[in-house]
């Protein structure tokens, strides 16, 4: 015989609240190893790149697909990224509350998490768009997790190394609509190459003192004048403004691109300067906060002009 909460009609008992909070904390640590924010301006880039591929109209399918294997091996590389550096993570002030570092998750779910998001976003790309876009994200996937990743803790170049991954979503997109990787990709992937380096280097001399508790050899670690930094900020702010203007050579865009293309550019290029010139947090800070704003009003920009083309 059943009895108590077992007898057939008699509702389980409610959670108490604080194990409804327990499953939150639990469900917000799984979400947390994705990086959802920062894997949002990887979903905004393919899209980008999906658009300037086919401005006529991408196909519902193709748009799906794209984004949901991109989501996937996006969110697989964070996971894997994290369970690889939770070491460093737990030694710094900004990420030491991530739920490897803190404990909360363990390192065999983070890893069978992010091997499970990239094999399936490897698979949701290669069965229905087409293998050159799952190349490109395995590509995107190998370059972030086993080359710039461990490259962290031994050089400084390996923020040279990073730019690589973070510059692929559009070739993904591009690749996904197209089937190739022709002259128009290799101009979006040289534009986020270049935006990247002054926006890691803002961050670098941000959280100078964080890195340099982690070990991590960032140029500003290592020269903790900042000057090296800051020119290297400008040099390839200067440099990202005629890159960015390429997309007219090629075909993507026209005379409106362009001219927002140059005042965008030159705002960078002139707090770039200002950073250079004063090295200080609230100078690096604006740096940083314009290169979040710079990328998406650029592509916005392209592709507004490619569909009105």
């Amino acid at each position: 015989m059943k009895t108590g909460a077992h007898v057939a009609g008699v509702p389980p008992a409610p959670l108490s609240s604080s194990e409804e909070t327990a499953r939150a904390t639990r469900a917000g640590d799984w979400i947390a190893l994705t990086k959802p924010r920062l894997n949002l301006l990887v979903l905004l880039t393919t899209l980008a790149g999906l658009y300037l591929a086919e401005p006529s109209g991408v196909p519902t399918a193709l748009l799906i697909h794209t984004l949901i294997g991109s989501a996937l091996v996006a969110g697989g590389a964070s996971a894997l990224n994290q369970v690889l550096e939770r070491r460093t993570d737990g030694l710094m002030r900004r990420t030491r509350n991530r739920p490897l570092p803190a404990g909360r998750l363990g390192v065999p779910e983070g890893a069978f998490l992010g091997a499970l998001l990239s094999i399936a976003g490897l698979a949701e790309l290669a069965l229905f768009t087409n293998l050159t876009a799952a190349g490109v994200a395995a590509a995107t996937l190998v370059s972030y997790v086993f080359l710039y990743t461990p490259l962290k803790t031994r050089t400084s170049l390996s923020t040279l190394v990073g730019a690589v991954p973070g510059a692929l979503p559009p070739v993904i997109g591009w690749t996904a609509a197209t089937g190739s990787i022709s002259g128009p990709a290799v101009v979006l992937f040289g534009i986020l190459f270049l935006w990247q380096m002054p926006h890691f280097l803002a961050i670098a001399w941000m959280h100078r003192d964080d890195y340099a508790r982690a070990g991590i050899p960032l140029l500003p670690v290592l020269e903790p004048d900042g000057r090296r930094t800051g020119q290297q900020a400008l040099l390839y702010a200067a440099v990202l403004w005629p890159v960015s203007l390429l997309p007219a050579l090629v075909g993507l865009a026209g005379l409106p691109y362009s001219a927002v293309a140059t005042v965008l550019g030159f705002l960078f290029i002139g707090l770039s300067l200002t950073f250079a010139q004063a090295r200080s947090h609230a100078t690096a800070r604006r740096l940083f906060l314009f290169s979040i704003l710079y990328l998406p009003l650029l592509l916005g920009a392209l592709v507004a002009n490619r569909l009105w083309m």
